[in-house]
């Protein structure tokens, strides 16, 4: 008499799109996806960490001196120092160093909850200049708790998605004891998973491929 066994096979997708085996361990990533996504981890861990990253791939952020910090999980701030780096030649903040690291602060702020598995990219800026900032400029995140909510459903999605920050940058004034609001700025940032830059890249090649044939 012949026997035959069956079993309930679950499957999971491993890393290249294809389904496995549940049981089976994924297929190794490159080492090169693997060092992208422990350097992007590492950016975010704490401040430490981004200014030594800063220093190879955001060069300008390293010179500004912009410093994260999470308050807590819901409150996100970056502080630009009042060096003569960021400043022009009339001894106030300069507009461009406002500009620049509203990019770097709301970017890292966004990178932080997307993780490793997505590219983060500034598609549309505007920033109103309210008055001469003449200190530290603060820069935090308007609706923190709503845009990481965004972000946690737009992630189970699993797709590329939009998203719309609001900043508002304060100066520091410690003789006048309070901080002034010295410009707003509006940023919407495009998301895409790794992956799916990846297969586009796979298909781009595939198609160049038959085309040279």
């Amino acid at each position: 008499r012949r026997h035959v066994t069956t079993a309930r096979v679950d499957h999971s997708t491993a890393d290249d799109g294809v389904e496995a085996p549940s049981g089976m361990l994924p297929a190794k990533k490159p080492l090169s996806k693997r060092l992208d996504a422990f350097f992007s981890r590492l950016s975010t861990r704490n401040n430490f960490w981004h200014r030594a990253c800063s220093l190879i791939w955001l060069p300008y952020a390293f010179r500004s001196g912009i410093s994260m910090r999470r308050l807590d999980a819901k409150t996100f701030t970056a502080v630009l120092p009042y060096r003569r780096f960021n400043r022009n030649w009339y001894n106030a903040m300069a507009g461009a160093a406002l500009l620049g690291n509203s990019e770097v602060a709301a970017g890292m702020f966004l990178f932080g909850e997307c993780g490793s598995d997505y590219t983060v990219v500034c598609k549309q800026m505007k920033y109103d200049f309210l008055r001469p900032c003449l200190g530290p400029a603060v820069y935090t995140i308007r609706d923190g708790e709503e845009v990481i909510s965004t972000v946690k459903t737009q992630k189970t999605d699993g797709g590329e998605f939009n998203i719309d920050l609001e900043l508002e940058i304060k100066q520091i004034l410690k003789k006048r004891g309070r901080d002034l609001r010295v410009g707003r700025c509006a940023m919407t940032f495009h998301c895409t998973p790794k992956r799916m830059i990846e297969a586009k890249m796979q298909r781009r090649k595939e198609a160049a491929k038959r085309r040279g044939e």
